[in-house]
């Protein structure tokens, strides 16, 4: 399973767009399907979280908990973060590609997530989880627009 959101954020500088989507701990405030974040100890010099993803669907809830690291960082441009269990079971990948550019009124954030397992089909929570990634940019926009926004 695969999706792709795009959001113009305006008024949001390439820098601080992408300081909100750079480190995982940023995510819960705006992004309801990472439901908590809690920084572990750097993987061969590269920033860890162990991260809840939480997704609800009528009156039930799944839960997903992943080590998450941040595998690729472009400074004001693309930060890429992947599961990475330090066990030796086969764990589904998960991936977060965040991506930011200038764009005439603002910024835009393309944010692409993935997801090889079975747990989250491609059917019903699926879609759950492109609805989850679309509300968090929107909600991230709307933190832009607040008068306490980021730094701009």
């Amino acid at each position: 399973m695969e999706t792709t959101i795009e959001q113009l954020i305006p008024g949001a500088s390439t820098a601080a767009l992408f300081a909100q989507v750079a480190t995982l701990d940023q995510y819960p405030p705006w992004m309801r399907l990472v439901h908590r974040v809690e920084p572990l100890e750097a993987d061969d010099g590269r920033p860890a979280w162990w991260v809840e993803l939480r997704a609800r669907v009528g009156p039930f809830a799944r839960s997903k908990q992943l080590r998450m690291v941040r595998t690729v960082c472009e400074p004001d441009r693309r930060a890429r973060f992947e599961r990475i269990q330090p066990d030796d079971r086969e764990h589904a990948e998960w991936i977060l590609d965040a991506t930011v550019r200038d764009a005439a009124a603002g910024s835009v954030l393309t944010m692409h997530l993935g997801y090889s397992g079975e747990l989250w089909s491609a059917s019903v929570l699926g879609r759950i989880l492109d609805d989850e990634v679309r509300r968090g940019t929107e909600a991230l926009s709307a933190m832009f627009r607040s008068p306490a926004a980021p730094t701009r």
